[in-house]
């Protein structure tokens, strides 16, 4: 549980990070450059700093680490960033929810995978919250129907990676994963990002510091090894904790950027920890041992 948590704050403080970067460089090229030196820096520690610790992956491993690559980091991240030019922030979070629906959904046509009816209960009592906290942002906010479809191709991509990373079970270890993924998804936007914004301003001050710092170290790198560490346990669950990411969004843009947590923040946090508890994810027995608890350990 400490472990979900944890990835949710990492994951939510991306969109505030983005905030600040969006001030001075246009999506595609924040993307590319945070993925690049991510992966750099990654590979660097590996198998440079940890010389002989960390395998080189086999000649059958490459396919799918590009795959994941264009899936959990090219589309989605260039999509997604790339949707908020056009979307509103609410809408951007409303659609969080729909990747645990559509990750049980490829996972059952997939993989054969039975979802239990208290993760269908705890998924449409979160969905709920989430509608609750973002009615009034979706209520009042423009979107146009190219950015609604790159925001809907975001979640659809991350949806088939997380599916696609538990079917392939590589035999490596989630760092070394990470780090080639994130390198590969950032190869695979250079070419997007200098035909679309090769003429757009970049203004290298400390906003733009502010988001690549932090994406990279925060986001990148940390939350992405705990997001494949929970993807290890069970995709389904994984994508669950993604419920909790818009509701730590509010908490982290009313510490960082002064906005103003309402009455719906509050009731639509109620209703996600409510189907948290529902789902399986959230224990008040202590006795109990977390299932990621493990993972963690080994």
């Amino acid at each position: 549980m400490l472990l979900g948590i944890l990835f949710t704050i990492l994951w939510a403080s991306g969109a505030v990070a983005v905030k600040f970067g969006l001030l001075s460089a246009p999506p595609l090229i924040m993307g590319t450059s945070r993925l690049l030196l991510a992966g750099i820096l990654l590979l660097i520690y590996i198998y440079l700093f940890q010389k002989g610790k960390y395998p080189i992956p086999r000649k059958k491993e490459w396919k799918p680490l590009i795959i994941l690559g264009l899936l959990n980091t090219s589309l989605y991240l260039g999509c997604g960033f790339w949707a908020l030019k056009t979307v509103s922030s609410g809408f951007f979070n409303l659609a969080v929810v729909l990747n645990p629906f559509l990750v049980a959904l490829f996972s059952s046509i997939f993989m054969n995978r039975f979802i239990q009816r208290k993760e269908w209960l705890g998924m449409i009592v979160s969905a709920i919250g989430l509608i609750i906290a973002t009615y009034p942002l979706f209520k009042n906010g423009q979107s146009t129907l190219s950015g609604i479809i790159l925001l809907i191709i975001a979640m659809v991509s991350m949806a088939i990676g997380s599916v696609y990373f538990q079917k392939q079970k590589l035999q490596l270890p989630s760092l070394v994963i990470n780090a080639w993924q994130v390198l590969f998804g950032g190869i695979i936007l250079i070419i997007p990002s200098m035909i679309l914004e090769l003429d757009k301003p970049i203004i290298f001050d400390i906003n733009l510091m502010i988001y690549l710092v932090w994406s990279v170290l925060g986001v990148s790198i940390l939350a992405m090894i705990l997001w494949f560490y929970l993807l290890k346990q069970d995709a389904v669950k994984a994508n669950i904790w993604l419920f909790l990411t818009p509701i730590a969004g509010y908490l982290l843009a009313f510490t960082l950027l002064g906005e103003e947590i309402t009455i719906y923040d509050i009731v639509a946090s109620l209703f996600v920890f409510t189907g948290l508890f529902l789902s399986g994810n959230l224990r008040l027995n202590k006795s109990a041992k977390p299932p990621l608890e493990k993972t963690f350990e080994a």
